[in-house]
């Protein structure tokens, strides 16, 4: 799991709504695939999942508190190209999130 801690309040939303625009269209860029990702909001957070492909989410992202978010990786996929590109792209992405200066990244086991 990794840690995203923001200066500025997220909501469940904000991040669905975000990720919608940028994520899929950053994958079929840089893996030159046509695989469209969806976008669950769940109570607390969002699932990404590809349900042609693959059983499970791939990623579930908490918010835990407005300025916390937890990002969780399927045990399912851990050495899959997809899944691999798709974490790059949502570690850079969280980087350039708008109004989010500051951001950081920490790993828990």
């Amino acid at each position: 799991m990794k840690i995203v801690n923001t200066k500025v309040a997220v909501t469940a939303n904000e991040l669905k709504d975000f990720l919608e625009e940028k994520l899929s269209p950053m994958f079929k860029e840089q893996r030159q695939a046509d695989i469209d990702f969806v976008f669950t909001q769940t109570n607390n957070g969002v699932q990404i999942s590809q349900p042609d492909m693959y059983e499970d989410f791939l990623f579930q992202i908490d918010v835990v508190t407005d300025t916390e978010l937890h990002i969780t990786k399927s045990e399912h996929y851990t050495d899959d190209v997809n899944v691999l590109t798709l974490e790059n792209i949502i570690n850079n992405l969280f980087m350039d999130y708008p109004g989010r200066i500051d951001i950081t990244h920490t790993a828990k086991e």
